[in-house]
């Protein structure tokens, strides 16, 4: 990212009026134009765009103070900002936009990091409140969270408008020396947040109020992440579990304890079952989200042979063997 130098892109001095940098605007935008300079459209284009964040920047009093006082400084405050730009990447999901970041605005990587977010565009009413920017974070739960739901209580770092300089990037004359002239900050804050029963990964949960400062705040998106369970497998509101059974059970049938959401329950083995054969408990997968019924729990039966056989084990099962072979006399 380089340096703009706004002053030398209008061909004014530091000390011009704003009725200079206005004049000077207003002739360079009409000989750059891009209908003026049909021979040449791609530089016409470029030329224009840098007139004109030139003299967005110059034709704000705001922005003007902010960008004279960068001065020798401005590469300690595009540190900054790019180490909030990085922080912002680990929870840019699902194409959310965290601020006019990386030419969002149109204009360059350097107005986008000082300017963006800073007074009025040149020609905009004044004294217009501007409301809070959405935030969106993740939020990871488990997925005894998601199946029983209810409150709970997390901490996460939040970006949101500097305290000390409210977003201009400045205080008393100089850059902020909270945000370093970016107007954002990152900061912890606690949420209590109600978990919908059955919510599901990618889902989102909506604090109202609780993002970006502003005149209404903006709201705070939790993007859930259901961490993987070591027990159960969800698909969709159905759950997977494997039930380690012995040779035994599946042969001659049994009742055996499963372990559910809920605790456990009994489910009955049907005689000579196959190994690897799932049975169903209706009802016993994660709540739907919407309110009404859940999904189903299937559970998958994982044949255990014995083994260390003792003689008599040993000739027992050689003789079930001719037995079902019909070779037993």
């Amino acid at each position: 990212m380089n340096y703009k130098d706004y002053y030398a892109t209008l061909g004014v001095s530091k000390s011009a009026s704003e009725k200079d940098i206005k004049s000077a605007y207003r002739k360079l935008a009409r000989k750059w134009h891009p209908d003026a300079n049909p021979d040449k459209p791609k530089e016409a284009e470029e030329k224009f765009k840098e007139i004109s964040e030139a003299y967005e920047v110059l034709g704000d009093a705001q922005k003007r103070r902010k960008y004279d006082m960068l001065g020798a400084d401005w590469q300690q405050a595009a540190r900054q900002a790019e180490q909030q730009q990085r922080y912002r990447t680990q929870f840019d999901t699902e194409g959310f936009d965290f601020g006019n970041i990386g030419g969002a605005s149109g204009f360059s990587d350097f107005f986008d990091l000082f300017f963006s977010g800073v007074g009025r565009r040149a020609g905009a009413p004044s004294g217009v409140s501007r409301p809070g920017q959405d935030v969106e974070s993740t939020l990871d739960i488990s997925l005894g969270d998601a199946y029983a739901g209810g409150k709970k209580n997390v901490s996460l770092q939040i970006e949101d408008t500097c305290s000390r300089c409210h977003g201009t990037g400045t205080e008393r004359g100089r850059l902020c020396g909270l945000c370093h002239g970016t107007g954002r900050v990152v900061a912890s804050k606690k949420f209590e947040v109600t978990i919908p029963r059955g919510i599901g990964e990618g889902q989102r949960i909506r604090l109202a109020g609780q993002g970006g400062s502003g005149s209404p705040n903006g709201d705070l998106y939790l993007v859930v992440h259901v961490l993987d369970d070591p027990t159960y497998q969800r698909k969709g509101n159905d759950l997977y579990v494997d039930l380690p059974v012995s040779l035994y059970d599946l042969v001659l049938g049994s009742e055996v304890k499963v372990p559910t959401m809920s605790g456990p329950v009994s489910m009955k083995i049907p005689e000579g079952t196959q190994n690897n054969r799932l049975l169903r408990l209706a009802g016993k997968g994660m709540p739907n989200v919407k309110g009404k019924g859940a999904g189903d729990q299937y559970v998958r039966l994982i044949g255990q042979l014995p083994q260390q056989l003792s003689e008599k084990e040993r000739s027992l099962f050689k003789e079930l063997a001719k037995l079902r072979n019909g070779k037993l006399d």
